[in-house]
Parts: structure tokens; sequence; C-alpha cells
């Protein structure tokens, strides 16, 4: 059974909330809950599906601020990766969600590290492919034919490095050495902005093939 992907673009940074569910089991994943849980939460109803995880790929606030809601809500499980722990609930995190209008995040129930299997169903599954750059524990969660990449890649760019805890190499790194080894026609479902392929950034990201290191 294919998975279902519904995306809602939400808060004032236009962050990409993606709902992966599978209409044979009626569960489903919610990945960066950004804002307007209320619409989440409306889609989610109208699918008839429950909430098997609240993922985050990194833990940034504009990614992070329906959590409380959600997690509240359904009662499903939040989960990030290990190294992003601290930075989903430091102060920095919290005075951004207030200066964004958002919730701080709860602490996570589940901590993921690279290579990690989060199952929705029997029918859907995602690896955990760490790709630290913009956050410590930046995280891409990859599922037969897609990838969800949160801030590590867009269409035609990058995710920032000049936050705290952010690194423009180890970014680079992880797009070249991690997301570029799936095949070409994977699907990549950004943190803002339209899909791509991998196929498409190999051939055309500016910021990924202009990289040189010393």
């Amino acid at each position: 059974m294919a998975a279902q992907i519904e995306t809602i673009c939400l808060g004032p940074l236009d962050v990409n909330c993606y709902i992966v569910g599978c209409p044979e089991h009626m569960s489903c994943a919610v990945f960066d809950p950004g804002d307007s849980a209320a619409r989440i939460l409306g889609t989610i109803e109208n699918a008839k599906w429950s909430v098997a995880h609240i993922i985050n790929t990194h833990g940034h606030a504009d990614h992070t601020g329906a959590n409380h809601k959600l997690a509240s809500s359904t009662q499903a499980p939040l989960s990030i990766h290990r190294l992003d722990r601290d930075l989903l609930t430091n102060h920095e995190m919290k005075e951004m969600a207030g200066y964004l209008g958002l919730a701080p995040s709860p602490e996570p129930d589940i901590l993921l590290e690279d290579g990690d299997d989060v199952a929705v169903c029997e029918c859907i599954s995602f690896k955990v492919i760490h790709t630290p750059g913009h956050s410590p524990g930046g995280a891409c969660f990859h599922h037969a034919d897609f990838v969800i990449s949160g801030d590590t890649i867009f269409r035609m760019s990058i995710g920032r490095s000049d936050l705290p805890g952010g690194n423009h190499e180890t970014l680079i790194r992880s797009i070249r050495d991690k997301l570029f080894s799936l095949p070409d026609d994977t699907r990549i479902f950004p943190g803002h902005g339209d899909p791509t392929t991998i196929g498409y950034e190999k051939k055309n990201n500016p910021f990924v093939m202009n990289a040189f290191f010393r």
C-alpha cells in the first residue's frame, strides 16, 4: 500500500508540515508541526487516521510550534534525533517560539539515532538519516521513493548553517555523502518550498555543486 502524503504550509515562515498516512491501517506520522494545530488535527480527522508518531526533523521552533497541542491531543510520542534534544527545549528556542507566537515544545519521548527505523504501521517505516549541518541533530526520513528532508536541502538551495550548532562544511558533506547516495528518482519533500528530486539537485543545486573544502 503506497503512503499518502498531505502537505500543510504553516506559519509566518511557511514551514511544510507533512502528514504521511496509510489508507490500509488508518495510521499516520506527522512531521514538523510548526503551527496551526487545528488545521493539522482537522486534516487527520477528515482522513480518519490515528497518529502513530510526531516527528521533528530538527529542533528549531518554527518546525515545532504545534508539538505541544498535537502531543496532548493525540497522545502520540514525540521523536527527534538525540543531538537536537537540548535544542528543542532550550531557552533560545523558547524565546523564538514566543517571538513567532508559538508554544514551546515539550520534551521528546523518543531520541533517534542514525539508521533507526520509525514504524508508522506494517506498511510504512522510515529510515533515520542523520544529516547534521543545519543543526547538530538534523535528520532526514527515508521511505520507499521519497525522503522528508527538513531544512537540510531545498529545491536549488540548502539550509542555513549560521545558527548555533550549524556548520556549512558538515551540511554539504551530509548532503553529498548521505542524501546523494539515494536513487536519483527519490522525491525530496523539504521543510520549506517545493518538492524536488535527488537527481535534480545533484545536477542543479548551486550550493552543493560549487562547494569547496579546505
